[in-house]
């Protein structure tokens, strides 16, 4: 894995490369680190807070380093319809975390995405990018323990 320097020294120094830099990090490490938007800053010689505005304005970028897996709960019509903000709740409740959070143990991230085109599965939800669908709590809360526990990948 290349460290930030490594990213960075691959880019001119001109300002007009910032937001490829913060893309490139985030490819790299998954997220922008404090340690990158320091980095990032000297690099193109210009303060932090200007590089973190940028980080800020556009939601592409994540300020939350990931968990080893990622959630993403389907809220399109269908979805939405068959109950995928329940399914959010539950997944909220089980790991207790938030949308866009990571639980303590840096294993799950959770997101809402606008649609995951499985809308015959409704309600989906989709992990690594692996879809589970037609999903009740019951079902949810014996995936996210598989999970937990190294068998289902």
């Amino acid at each position: 894995m290349l460290a930030v320097k490594d990213v960075l020294s691959s880019l001119e120094q001109d300002n007009s490369n910032l937001i490829k830099a913060l893309q490139l990090i985030q490819e790299q490490e998954g997220y922008i680190s404090n340690e990158a938007i320091k980095e990032i800053a000297n690099y193109f010689n210009v303060s932090p807070v200007d590089v973190e505005g940028v980080v800020t304005f556009y939601t592409q970028f994540k300020r939350i380093k990931p968990g080893e897996h990622t959630i993403c709960v389907c809220d399109g019509t269908a979805c939405h319809i068959k109950g995928s903000p329940l399914v959010k709740n539950w997944i909220e409740e089980e790991l207790g975390i938030k949308e866009g959070e990571t639980d303590k143990d840096g294993f799950f991230s959770l997101e809402v995405v606008a649609c995951l085109g499985c809308c015959s599965l409704a309600p989906v939800v989709s992990i690594d990018g692996k879809v589970y669908g037609n999903l009740d709590r019951k079902k949810l809360l014996k995936i996210i323990k598989q999970y937990r526990n190294g068998g289902a990948k």
